[in-house]
Order: C-alpha cells, then structure tokens, then sequence
C-alpha cells in the first residue's frame, strides 16, 4: 500500500529523533561534551564576523556557500541578520555527493523563496559556469546603476560566505584556475580576507568561514557533525560514528551491505555495526579486537567521500514553513531516491 509521502516524513522523523535521544542518553556515561551542548566558535570566527559587516558596503551581492547534502543545517543563522537587504545567491556545493532529485527540489524550494540558487562541485568544475552568470545577473542593477550615475564601468563584486569545510577556497582555486587561497580539508582553515578577480566580470571577496556560537537543534549539529563541518577533534567521534551508520542502517540499508560485503543481517544497534565494519575492514589490534578508532576513520572517511552512496540528509521544507535560511531539521530523509536526516 502506498502511504503518503507526508506520512512517511512524520514516521521518518520520530524515527531519527528518538535514535537521536538514545544516544544522546548513552553518551552521558562519557566525559566528553555531548551534542545538544555544543559550541564551536573560534575566536578567528568572531574576528570574521566582523570582518564581513565591515566589508559588505564593498560588494554588490553576497554568495553563500552551502554543503548540498545538509542544505539547511550548513546555513548559518546569523548570515540574514548580518547581510539584510544584500542580494544573495546560494550555491549548493558537493553536489556530486548529494541525491540529486533532492538538489533539484532544494533549488526550487529557493527559488520558491526569493533566492537564487545553484549546485555545484567545486573540486571537478560542474556549476561553475551558471554560478558566475547568477552572480553578474543578481549584480547587475548595481553595476547599471552605477554607470548611469557617471561612474566607470567595473566587474560585478562578491563576497563568498559559509560555514567552515564546505569548499570555499576549493571553488575560488577551481574560478581562478589557479590553488590561490590555501586548501586543507579541515573546518576553518581559511582565515585571511582576499580579492580575486575571475576574469573580466567578477571580482570575489572570499572571506574566513563563520559559523554560529550555539547549536539550538541537536539534529543540526549531528549532521554538521556527520559531514566534518565540525571539527572532529571536539567531538565524540565514536558516538557519532554509531550514530551515522544507524541512520544509514535504517534509510540506506542496501548502502551498507554493497560497500562492507555483509551477508548475514544488519545489526540494530550502532555499536554493533562499528564493530562489523572494523571487521570487515580489518581494523583489528591483538586478540582479534576491533580498533574502534580506525573503524570510525573507515565510516567517516567513505561517507563523507560518496563511497556510501549520495545522500542527501535535509528534506526540502512545505513552501508553507517558515522562510529559508533558518537552519532546522526539520524533515528526515529525504523522500527522492531516500535520504537521510
């Protein structure tokens, strides 16, 4: 029987929210901070906040930089405030790691709000193209005007924003054509505030990633978690690691079976399935027991790669939610081709 698609959303969600809760509940046994508690916001990040509100008279519009797979949880909450009325475009990044269908439903879910968006995949150049003519289309009643009032005329200015590790400076390396800004797969790296022009048309301000001090929803940081936007050196890698593969186990079984070669049923529980994929990996120490440390590098390290499949783990809001930007969980694994949340 055919249930509709709402429905099983609704069954999705409390699924992923009381798996949320146990674990949550189990990591109180651990010293290390949990979840709903944690806090991320270097001082750098401060000092970058106010970097882009004393910089944003310089631009004409802003690009926001988003992880395609987590487009509401990589956006960052304090980005609307901060802009105000600033044109904005929104670029889906690591496309090629997310569901499609999902991508495109996302950008219609944008578009739906008044906001231009576009996928992209910043390490292999797709996107790069209609990104660079959304920027110049949305720049352009300021350049007009501009011209109309005297002036010279001048390429359109951006300003590049996001929260840390969703390709920033991959995608300025990729437009430039050149590694000009450093590149290292680890959150906040960064920092320094630089113009570089992209051809005769667009001049980009790439600025240091900011992220918000306090992570109001515990299903945001999971994912954030998931995906590396947070550093993995503050969390509980572990638990983390139980978790994502549960969330897998449940939504992207065939996922799991296919890439570790598991004959015998899945597991329930978290721990269990760390424990298998050591073993099929052979992440093992003395006595035949699993090196749990290298089992979680296996997990992280294949998904955040797309070695598990995409996966896209926001759904797209109603229309009727409240306006996008406002990063929330709501929705669990996206319907097209599943997801996760």
């Amino acid at each position: 029987m055919n249930m509709p698609a709402d429905y099983k959303q609704s069954v999705l969600e409390i699924s992923i929210k009381s798996r949320v809760r146990e674990v949550i509940e189990n990591m109180n046994r651990y010293d290390k901070m949990d979840i709903p508690s944690l806090q991320w916001f270097p001082g750098h990040m401060k000092k970058a906040q106010r970097l882009v509100e004393e910089n944003l008279k310089l631009v004409d519009i802003v690009i926001e930089l988003r992880d395609a797979r987590i487009p509401a949880s990589s956006a960052n909450p304090m980005l609307a405030e901060i802009i105000k009325d600033k044109p904005r475009l929104i670029a889906l990044n690591k496309s090629d790691l997310a569901d499609r269908e999902q991508t495109k439903r996302w950008i219609a879910y944008f578009q739906a709000q008044g906001v231009r968006a576009v996928a992209i995949d910043s390490v292999k150049g797709r996107g790069m193209k209609q990104l660079v003519a959304a920027a110049c289309e949305l720049a352009r009643p300021w350049t007009d005007k501009l011209v109309s009032k005297g002036g010279r005329p001048r390429a359109a200015r951006c300003m590049i924003l996001g929260i840390p590790n969703v390709g920033k400076s991959s995608l300025i390396n990729r437009l430039a054509g050149a590694a000009r800004t450093k590149t290292e797969n680890r959150p906040g790296v960064t920092r320094a505030k630089q113009w570089i022009s992209i051809g005769k048309n667009l001049d980009m301000l790439d600025m240091p990633g900011i992220l918000w001090p306090k992570f109001e929803d515990q299903l945001v940081a999971l994912k954030l978690a998931f995906t590396g936007a947070i550093n993995d050196d503050i969390i509980d890698r572990e638990q983390v690691a139980e978790l994502l593969l549960t969330v897998l186990r449940e939504h992207y079984p065939e996922r799991l079976i296919e890439r570790f070669k598991i004959k015998d049923e899945l597991p329930e529980s978290g721990v269990e399935l760390l424990e298998l994929v050591g073993r099929k990996r052979g992440c093992l120490v003395k006595g035949g027991v699993v090196d749990l440390e290298k089992a979680q590098n296996v997990v992280f390290n294949e998904f955040r790669s797309g070695k598990l499949g995409l996966v896209t783990l926001d759904a797209v809001p109603d229309v009727k939610q409240a306006p996008e930007g406002q990063p929330s969980a709501e929705g669990q694994p996206a319907e097209s081709g599943k997801g996760v949340e």
